[in-house]
């Protein structure tokens, strides 16, 4: 893993060897769980009392999937920067489609984050916290019936009743988001930050994203590019409703192992960094 950007003191080769980019950062190495919670650290809490950020994988011509999952087109590498940001998240938002299509499990509780954790007063490991307007879910899944923290089941207040007593049923809080049968992301934000869910990660899928985009409540977007071409119908990262005009991020940090970026950008937001 490399640092490409930004480079400071501690990156750059001030040694002037030669061959090397000074900009390019030292030898690529893997790196510890430590240095990569530190890079993908939250903000201060002060400054950001809620803070959403997003986590995606696209090729080289846009496709979020290959064959209808993310896995084919990711690393080892971004599976270690997925399973960090897990750990650093107090809950991780997913849409209805993407637990049916990538068979979600409760998350786990990892030993080289348990102190990080208990440090930030966290619980052992991010509850799930799915979003769905009709409730078309398998509550019997462990996600429902075996969690090691509570998982959240957000909808709209118009929502099939008999769905959300199966639910409870199984276990979930549901929350209500909504006044029809839909989210509104806002209030889905709002919801879990009311129960102390403040560090939330996204991981998809592309139409849930699309909605927090739309709404302008995302704050940051990890974003790693994969170096590899797949053609095909293949959704982007993010689709649905559009903004009238575009939202502007500012590049964060920018690593590098195997030919993928490992990119980070934030919304502008004045006192954070």
């Amino acid at each position: 893993m490399r640092r490409l950007f930004p480079v400071t003191y501690e990156t750059a080769d001030h040694e002037g060897r030669e061959g090397r980019d000074a900009a390019a950062g030292p030898p690529g190495r893997e790196w510890s769980l430590d240095e990569l919670a530190a890079a993908y650290g939250y903000p201060d809490r002060s400054a950001a009392p809620v803070w959403l950020r997003a986590n995606m994988v696209s090729t080289l011509d846009g496709a979020a999937q290959h064959d209808g999952r993310s896995q084919p087109i990711s690393s080892p590498a971004d599976m270690r920067i997925f399973g960090t940001l897990r750990a650093l998240a107090d809950a991780v938002v997913v849409g209805a489609e993407t637990v049916r299509q990538e068979g979600y499990r409760p998350a786990r509780a990892r030993d080289g984050f348990a102190a990080r954790r208990e440090a930030a007063g966290q619980g052992p490991a991010p509850s799930i916290a799915v979003l769905s307007a009709r409730l078309d879910l398998d509550f019997t899944l462990p996600l429902f019936t075996e969690p090691l923290v509570p998982t959240y089941v957000l909808t709209g207040a118009a929502a099939p009743a008999e769905r959300m007593a199966a639910a409870r049923a199984a276990g979930a809080e549901v929350l209500i988001a909504g006044e029809g049968t839909g989210v509104e992301p806002e209030r889905a934000v709002a919801a879990l930050a009311e129960r102390g869910l403040t560090r939330l990660l996204t991981e998809g899928g592309p139409r849930l994203l699309g909605q927090f985009v739309a709404a302008q409540v995302l704050d940051e977007l990890c974003l790693t590019l994969s170096p590899l071409l797949t053609s095909g119908s293949a959704q982007r990262i993010a689709g649905g409703p559009g903004l009238a005009l575009p939202a502007r991020f500012e590049l964060a940090s920018l690593l590098e192992e195997d030919g993928f970026l490992f990119s980070r950008y934030r919304r502008p937001r004045h006192g954070v960094e």
